[in-house]
């Protein structure tokens, strides 16, 4: 285990405890070191070692003390302090887990960012662990294996160590899990690239400081003619034009970025030109992966609560948990989300092995996104009136999770590449 991997306090925020389950009787008050929440059940798993369970303990540490006192405040405000937090996890290592030590990161293997991913579920809202998941496994992972060493150095060693806030600029209105039609150019002047286009429902945006943009380098294939480049948010010519409002996820801020005649050098691309759209979609496998690690723990939070919530609440002289229906849905519920982890497992242990995972990566993200929905819609059913306040976990993840259908690809995008990986997507006809 590296020495970076430790715990320090930093600034404290007086807890205001909006969301605290406190209409739960104290049994229902789980801590992310209870073994119900995995880190001693996590050496069950063939694919982790003690040293996965020190380095998630470090985490849940970092998550009980200076992250969760304060997300109901952040929540309040529609924005969490990306840049203290981040530096707080860059200052541990959880920003480069499986990143080369010459930039700062661990060097370990993916099995240790999946046990990252899947701790920074036990956070008490949908929001931070996703910021944080841009930063660790969506914005950076084309420039860890295909980038230059100067962009390397330039922005993904600050990343790592927390000194830089990454996003991700690949989606437009129009082009979202087809990112085949986005519109952004990025044309050669000299030593320059001159970037014009708009990007929407950017994680991040308006506190990063830069970008790992998609943007069209010629004319050709729209397949062929993409490449990724590093854009400092700072630029002139970059508009952060608003802060979006959402359904959930309330404490990330969502911007909309417009880049008008912005130029940055040359140097400032990632791998060669023309292959960005491959690397966004190799990319994309792990970002799908550490959307389906981070869903385990709040899908797995839910169910336990609300087994506790229905022993306590009454309806009709009786439990609500002794109801044969409500005992068969939530053990349905539990066995589904064991699934889920048993592929995420999978998948991870063939990925960290240098094997081909992209199917299982997509059927981890469809069945995340399915199941959260699932959960989250049951679980607040079972709790009746209080679920639909603000004063319990299960509302917060109703509308927080529901994301997870849409972001990384949507559903229906996942269905599509299952099928073509079963050879059962109809070829298109020839024009």
């Amino acid at each position: 285990m590296n020495a970076r991997v430790v715990s320090k306090l930093f600034f404290r925020v007086p807890h205001r405890g909006r969301c605290v389950a406190s209409a739960l009787p104290p049994t229902a008050r789980r801590l992310s070191t209870d073994k119900s929440s995995g880190q001693e059940g996590f050496l069950d798993q063939a694919i982790f070692s003690h040293e996965h369970v020190e380095l998630r303990r470090s985490l849940s540490k970092i998550i009980e003390n200076d992250i969760n006192p304060h997300v109901d405040e952040w929540e309040d405000v529609g924005m969490f302090p990306a840049h203290q937090v981040f530096k707080k996890l860059g200052d541990a290592g959880f920003l480069g887990v499986n990143r080369p030590q010459e930039y700062g990161g661990l060097g370990l293997d993916y099995s240790y960012n999946v046990a990252v991913a899947e701790e920074l579920g036990n956070i008490r809202c949908g929001g931070v662990p996703m910021a944080i998941g841009v930063q660790t496994d969506m914005a950076t992972p084309a420039l860890a294996r295909f980038g230059s060493d100067l962009v390397k150095r330039e922005f993904l060693a600050p990343s790592i160590a927390g000194d830089k806030v990454a996003c991700l600029g690949v989606c437009e209105v129009g082009a979202g899990s087809d990112l085949s039609g986005i519109k952004t150019t990025a044309k050669r002047t000299g030593g320059n690239y001159v970037i014009n286009g708009r990007k929407m429902w950017i994680t991040n945006g308006l506190q990063a400081d830069w970008m790992c943009l998609l943007a069209n380098t010629s004319e050709g294939l729209p397949y062929r003619n993409k490449s990724l480049i590093c854009v400092p948010m700072d630029s002139p010519g970059v508009h952060k034009v608003k802060n979006i409002e959402k359904l959930g996820m309330w404490c990330s801020d969502t911007a909309q970025i417009l880049l008008e005649n912005v130029r940055v050098p040359q140097t400032y691309i990632v791998g060669e030109e023309g292959m960005g759209f491959t690397y966004q979609m190799v990319q994309a496998q792990e970002e799908r992966l550490w959307v389906a690690a981070a869903s385990l723990l709040p899908l797995q939070l839910l169910i336990e609560e609300t087994v506790q919530y229905t022993k306590h609440r009454k309806i009709f002289g009786q439990p609500v948990l002794d109801n044969q229906t409500v005992q068969f849905k939530l053990a349905e519920l539990q066995t589904e989300v064991e699934s889920l982890r048993s592929l995420v497992y999978r998948a991870t242990g063939m990925h960290a092995q240098g094997k081909e995972v992209g199917h299982l990566a997509s059927m981890a993200k469809l069945k995340a996104g399915r199941l959260a929905r699932d959960v989250t819609d049951s679980c607040l059913q079972y709790w009746g009136g209080m679920g639909y306040t603000a004063e319990v976990l299960v509302s917060r993840f109703y509308r927080d999770l529901r994301f997870f259908s849409i972001g990384a690809g949507a559903d229906e995008l996942m269905l599509s590449l299952i099928a073509k990986y079963m050879g059962t997507l109809p070829k298109p006809r020839a024009k």
